[in-house]
């Protein structure tokens, strides 16, 4: 057996054989946990609730209302037929032209017209996932280093390092003021690289954040654009979640910001986009490189080719997001849903209790548990997860999974459910902690009455000693043993 296992490792590549995919986290577990008892509100009642992926289902009925009234803009109906042909030929990486266009006009529209994106630097990839590592291959070379400011999204252990080769290092951000972005701990990230022998690379941030549903201000960007110009390194900008944003303050991309620093190098600027979550299409598999560097942008074009959207999603999301009426109205709509959504839960959670990070974009909040730890280590948390996920059937997200410096964090995604669920988790939630109260009140009685006891015990022992004559002599004494 244990031969059989050496010649498997010695036939199969590194990459093969590591383990440096990420998989094996309480993040992927919970996933597992519900593909084996995924809850039904009729066939599977007492089955795990899926709160730990973050997919927005809010809006389907929209599209799907667009779609039905656009026929044409499918190759696969009798009112597209004729383009098939043209669309399932050969096509370059470059992708469609209205592609690109239509891509780069909602990118702009998403950051509220501020910049404008040029189509001809818009290259394409399979989703998130496939930018981000085409990005790093781009960047790095294996061993090099990117710094990620922490708590930061799970995938990325698996994006930015396994087939790359590369290392993170996470910048350790506080609930002291509330994980916000300092350049104290950017510099104190970028020292232990340097202690480390690390050669960093760059800084890759998500705006708005996964997994705290939070914004950058325009301070904290500029921040980091100074920061990589200083060091010479560069700043991806994962914006994957723009869209998403449902209250205050708005959404700034990286590409604004650089517009009024006059200093700034923009070879060193790379934004990741994403239709995943923003149109919560992620089956679709579309994903997008923006680079201010012509070199990178040239390397990704040609990497793409590993990994391209097909002809005809390109097609039918052209004209979708050439339909400037149906993109208002959508971006609208979704953030009034999402507002609602995320209202409903974390006020749901604060009737018992619970409090939650303030947010106003992603779809997930950021949950504080630290007051229903048994003790206030990572220790405590996975043990106070696993409860959740196996005892009360929700699959929630521990922070330690998200290199969060704090235990009792975890994350809670709030927009991939209907509203009938969204009321089975929160009476779920609040069984558990009603419960979990009751527990600790019981427990708390019964300590009081042991100690009471205890203390009982020993005054009234206390007592007859000071009654006793001082000449008696307890027959227990050694003076008694020592006589006879």
């Amino acid at each position: 057996m244990e031969f059989k296992r050496k010649n498997k490792t010695q036939l199969l590549s590194k990459i093969a054989t590591n383990d440096r995919h990420g998989e094996n986290s309480p993040y992927f577990d919970g996933w597992k946990a519900y593909d084996n008892n995924p809850f039904h509100p009729t066939q599977n009642p007492n089955g795990v609730i899926q709160m730990g992926l973050a997919e927005n289902k809010l809006c389907f009925d929209l599209i799907k209302k667009w779609i039905m009234e656009n026929p044409d803009a499918s190759i696969c109906t009798a009112g597209g037929v004729d383009k098939f042909k043209d669309v399932a030929i050969f096509q370059d990486y470059h992708g469609l032209k209205e592609f690109r266009e239509a891509i780069a006009k909602f990118m702009g529209r998403v950051g509220g017209n501020k910049v404008i994106f040029d189509a001809n630097r818009i290259v394409m990839s399979s989703g998130a996932t496939g930018v981000n590592e085409t990005i790093m291959f781009c960047l790095a070379d294996p061993g090099d280093t990117f710094l990620v400011p922490s708590p930061y999204y799970p995938g990325f252990a698996r994006d930015l390092r396994w087939r790359t080769g590369l290392e993170i290092v996470p910048v350790d951000c506080k609930s002291s003021n509330n994980f916000r972005i300092t350049r104290a701990a950017m510099e104190d990230a970028y020292e232990k690289a340097q202690k480390w022998n690390l050669n960093v690379k760059g800084i890759i941030i998500a705006n708005p954040s996964n997994p705290l549903g939070t914004t950058l201000d325009i301070a904290t960007m500029r921040s980091l654009v100074a920061f990589v110009n200083e060091k010479n390194i560069h700043l991806v900008c994962d914006e994957i979640y723009a869209a998403t944003v449902f209250d205050s303050p708005r959404f700034v991309s990286v590409a604004e910001v650089i517009q009024d620093m006059d200093c700034c190098n923009r070879h060193l600027i790379h934004i990741v986009y994403s239709l995943s979550k923003d149109m919560g299409i992620p089956g679709f598999r579309v994903g997008i490189v923006y680079s201010f560097n012509d070199d990178v942008m040239l390397c990704a074009r040609k990497m793409s080719s590993f990994g391209l959207v097909s002809s005809q999603t390109q097609y039918l999301l052209a004209s979708m997001l050439s339909d400037d009426g149906f993109v208002g109205n959508f971006l609208r709509e979704s953030s009034k849903r999402l507002a609602k959504r995320h209202y409903v839960f974390t006020k749901g959670l604060e009737q018992v209790g619970i409090s939650c990070l303030t947010s106003n974009a992603g779809l997930f909040f950021w949950m504080d548990m630290r007051p229903l730890l048994k003790e206030q280590s990572f220790e405590g948390e996975i043990e106070l997860w696993r409860v959740i996920l196996n005892e009360v059937k929700l699959n929630v997200s521990p922070g330690s999974s998200f290199q969060c410096f704090e235990p009792g964090w975890f994350r809670v995604c709030f927009a991939n459910m209907d509203d009938e669920t969204v009321e089975v988790a929160l009476n779920r939630i609040r069984t558990f902690v009603l419960d979990r109260e009751n527990q600790e009140s019981n427990r708390s009685k019964r300590c009081w009455r042991k100690k009471h006891l205890r203390l009982s015990s020993s005054s009234t022992r206390l007592y007859d000693e000071t009654i006793m004559s001082p000449c008696m002599i307890s027959p227990h004494s050694p003076l008694v043993r020592a006589k006879t």
